[in-house]
């Protein structure tokens, strides 16, 4: 099973006017890489997590009007869905790929998770490559680079994803669709793998606050 990467015809379907039509477009050109992507990366974040864990293509089921800006696959333990627990994603944007770690607002964790995370919060801010990006909302495609971001900063981030309801956290890569490494698809899995392998702890922190829930 091989990946050929992305193409620019594949962030140009972001661009397709209609949610039908644009929707078509993802079904026949993306999702199937996505798919392959799914198939691939499985295994190798099973190893890096010591959970079997599961793909999930985004299928973008309850849209009626407006078409979806990004695609994605997700990973988690769970083989019957994937937002409710910590999980891990790849998906693009009209401007990019992103590779990343993600509890989004549905965790029933998240409380527990920005506790376990502000325990731990000097390790894992030092943890953090400078090049990767933090998100608080999976629905944006813009993030913070880890380097532009204080520990001041990081702290607030914990404490609003404890409070308020809609919060979320979400740290890895973003590729901008010029990077020539995303034609290239064996040097991208292996970039794939070793983001998720520097995204470990963040899964590791999960289980801990899962257990403390």
């Amino acid at each position: 099973m091989d990946f050929s990467g992305f193409s620019p015809e594949d962030f140009d379907v972001f661009t397709i006017d209609g949610l039908d039509e644009r929707m078509s477009a993802i079904k026949s050109q993306i999702r199937p890489k996505l798919e392959t992507l799914g198939k691939l990366m499985s295994p190798a974040l099973t190893a890096i997590t010591g959970d079997d864990m599961y793909p999930h293509v985004a299928k973008h089921a309850r849209r009626t009007v407006n078409p979806p800006d990004d695609t994605w696959v997700a990973f988690s333990h769970n083989a019957r869905g994937y937002k409710k627990y910590p999980h891990f994603q790849i998906g693009l944007w009209n401007t990019h790929v992103f590779a990343r770690f993600a509890i989004i607002y549905e965790a029933p964790i998240k409380a527990s998770y920005a506790r376990t995370l502000e325990q731990h919060a000097n390790d894992v801010y030092g943890q953090i490559p400078n090049d990767f990006v933090w998100s608080t909302d999976y629905t944006k495609p813009d993030a913070v680079m880890h380097r532009d971001l204080s520990i001041e900063d990081f702290h607030a981030m914990l404490d609003r994803l404890a409070n308020v309801k809609k919060a979320e956290i979400l740290c890895g890569i973003h590729i901008a669709r010029t990077d020539d490494i995303l034609e290239k698809g064996d040097q991208l899995l292996k970039k794939f793998e070793q983001t998720f392998k520097t995204l470990a702890p963040l899964y590791e922190y999960a289980k801990e606050a899962a257990a403390a829930s």
